[in-house]
């Protein structure tokens, strides 16, 4: 082989050398975008589901509060009553979580 030909196939391997690293670094850049999106829509997910949750506690103190009460201001304080307790829990586990 000559050294014509040896450095044409230098200047080929450096060519694609370059063009690999190009492509490496495009899909590192897609796949850190990809994780970003990933763990915002966990943070979407964990927040909805607590808003089921709270939405679920409310179902079910409306429920035991109408099982409960008979009178309807009876039952309108009981649940005033409860969702302040649940109010204070939520702000101490939120404490906790800090």
């Amino acid at each position: 082989m000559s050294t014509g030909q040896e450095l044409e196939q230098i200047a080929l391997l450096e060519q694609r050398i370059t063009q690999l690293i190009a492509s490496y670094h495009s899909v590192r850049e897609s796949l850190d975008q990809a994780r970003y999106i990933i763990h915002n829509l966990q943070t979407v997910i964990d927040t909805k589901d607590e808003e089921i949750k709270n939405f679920q506690n409310k179902d079910n103190i409306s429920k035991i509060v109408n099982t409960i009460a008979a009178e309807p201001a009876q039952s309108t304080e009981l649940k005033l009553k409860i969702n302040e307790y649940i109010r204070e829990i939520d702000k101490c586990l939120a404490y906790l979580r800090d």
